[in-house]
């Protein structure tokens, strides 16, 4: 059972969600108070907030008369950013992208407000948004919080036609030994070509989104259900080596730098033989203009102990509750979560580029079917991911690629540090781990009490 916390204890906890020291660039577009029609929105700056800014003004302003300013962010800049702004309710942004992780403590620590206007609007239609994200994004208090931009699992992607030209086979449910087998193949198959690309930038959101899935396929896990940390326990341990090993050996160059985007422009150009990661990139990988579009194959999350590993995640949108503005706020998230938009995108853009993975109506769509080869593969992984039970153990809290507690931000990129740096050849697993785990039984002994 999960023990009570006081809301001034999460907001403490929220804040080391501010991951480093390093500064942020944009600003909220500087906006008169007063200006109703006018607001300010802090994103990240994945492909699907690009497409999203880039046809806003022609649509949803055009039609509505509400002016958006974005500000756009790498992942670990926009978090720190959103948690120095939410925290302190200082109401320079009126909507924020956060995910199923923040949403809940969020919304506890009384900083975000509720979205029920949007979900009990006929034509937004919050039946067709996939039950778990309506779930994890509605707060202890029973009021949704969140309205989910896209959504996704994570699945492994290969190069169908190199597979092919090596006569390799990829099995539809992978294990993580098939895997780094593979990657040892199909290294060097092409000219510049790694056999795999792995996230190893540091963040809690970037090395261990993927890494934190592997450690629970493996056996391994943050906190056993009595809160005793394993970060340094034996599975734990074995499943950070294999990461480190495979991403070292047949990994893409610069790989302690790597995060999504990188290793998205890694498979983009053919720099990469397969790539395991967030299901949305394959919206990308398939765009009309994608060199590499009708080479990918899509195949489930590679498991070792577990029948399943892949995550669950949302971008969603959230609603400072400092905003003056949450009429005007509301309009854009119905507009930009909704079905109408994901037909202006696939008007515009072609349906591989939809934000998908929130909507069952997207994946029954025979348009989307065919232009997303991907389409049977995400969903069977989003379907199949268990927050609660993503191991071979019980869980103190919710969550695979992170653990439910606000400390987690700050303790999982604390880790990364050193997993980063033996990623690069300049430390060891056992030092990192060993550090870890320090750092992670000070966690738990708060929990214990």
């Amino acid at each position: 059972m999960r023990p009570k916390i006081r809301v001034a204890s999460l907001a403490a906890g929220a804040l080391c969600i501010a991951l480093s020291a390093s500064a942020c660039s944009g600003a909220g577009g500087g906006t008169a108070a007063g200006d109703q029609n006018s607001i300010n929105v802090l994103m990240v700056n994945n492909p699907q907030m690009e497409d999203l800014q880039k046809l806003t003004a022609d649509n949803f302003t055009k039609e509505t008369g509400i002016k958006v300013n974005y500000t756009v962010l790498p992942e670990n800049d926009v978090r720190a950013k959103i948690s120095q702004e939410f925290s302190s309710q200082a109401g320079q942004y009126d909507v924020a992208s956060l995910s199923n992780y923040e949403i809940p403590f969020y919304s506890a620590n009384g900083w975000l407000a509720p979205l029920d206007n949007v979900a009990k609007d006929a034509s937004f239609n919050q039946a067709d948004i996939l039950p778990a994200y309506t779930a994890s994004l509605t707060g202890k208090d029973g009021k949704l919080y969140g309205e989910p931009f896209y959504g996704e699992s994570s699945f492994l992607m290969y190069r169908k036609d190199i597979f092919a030209a090596k006569g390799l086979t990829m099995p539809e449910k992978p294990t993580w030994d098939q895997v780094a087998d593979l990657a040892a193949k199909v290294d060097g198959a092409a000219p510049g070509m790694k056999g795999i690309c792995l996230r190893g930038q540091p963040g809690w959101g970037q090395v261990f989104a993927p890494l934190t899935t592997v450690v629970n396929t493996f056996g391994g896990t943050w906190f056993d259900k009595d809160w005793n940390a394993k970060v340094n326990a034996p599975e734990f341990t074995a499943a950070t080596q294999f990461y480190v090993d495979l991403v070292r050996a047949h990994g893409e160059a610069g790989a302690a730098q790597a995060g999504f985007t990188e290793c998205l422009n890694n498979m983009s150009q053919s720099k990469t033989a397969m790539w395991y990661d967030a299901t949305s990139a394959a919206g990308s990988l398939e765009a009309a203009d994608s060199p590499v579009k009708g080479k990918i194959g899509y195949v489930q999350a590679p498991v070792k102990e577990t029948k399943s590993s892949g995550w669950l995640w949302t971008w969603s949108w959230g609603v400072q509750a400092a905003s003056k503005k949450q009429d005007a706020a509301s309009k854009f998230i119905a507009w930009a979560s909704s079905k109408k938009y994901e037909e202006l995108v696939a008007s515009k853009l072609g349906w591989a580029k939809v934000p998908s993975g929130k909507r069952i109506s997207t994946y029954e769509n025979a348009d989307f079917q065919k232009a997303a080869p991907f389409f049977q593969a995400e969903r069977t992984a989003i379907e199949n991911a268990d927050p609660k039970n993503p191991g071979v153990q019980p869980r103190p809290v919710v969550g695979i690629q992170f653990v439910g507690i606000p400390e987690f931000a700050d303790l999982g990129t604390t880790v990364s540090q050193g997993v980063s740096s033996a990623i690069a050849g300049q430390g060891s697993v056992a030092d990192a781990l060993a550090k870890g785990q320090d750092a992670a039984q000070k966690i738990g002994d708060k929990y214990k009490k």
